[in-house]
């Protein structure tokens, strides 16, 4: 059974009538790596930031579409609401809040004890994020 991002690319592939290398030319990523994502059963992890933005031009998609097949075919499943943060802009911050559900709860705890020490060990860290954002 083909996964998200296979389904994607391969059905993309098909409607307009390209190769893995012309994608490969147009994303301005290794034809080899359009071959694996189209062709590999299970991604292990998600591709980077910059594959996916190949990937998304070189078929010619939304960034979204493309992070999304991609995050599904990985086993995580991205939530974007309207309002509010925007998580759509900054997947770092999408992929964490949806890989957090994946985790054992004693993995939970260790990364909420890991976030709230961050959190300490620069206080000034949220006054300086409210000034970068007004």
């Amino acid at each position: 059974m083909a996964n998200a991002l296979q389904e994607l690319v391969k059905s993309r592939l098909e409607q307009q009538g390209w190769s893995y290398g012309d994608v490969a030319r147009r994303g301005d990523i290794p034809r080899s790596t359009v071959h694996h994502l189209a062709t590999v059963a299970q991604l292990i992890r998600m591709p980077q930031q910059a594959t996916l933005e190949g990937l998304s031009r070189g078929l010619e998609l939304p960034l979204d579409t493309v992070r999304r097949a991609a995050a599904e075919a990985c086993g995580i499943h991205l939530y974007f609401e309207d309002g509010g943060a925007d998580t759509a802009s900054d997947p770092e911050i999408a992929t964490l809040i949806a890989s957090v559900q994946r985790l054992s709860d004693a993995d939970r705890r260790h990364v909420t004890a890991l976030v709230e020490s961050l959190l300490r060990s620069n206080p000034d860290r949220d006054a300086q994020a409210e000034s970068d954002s007004a």
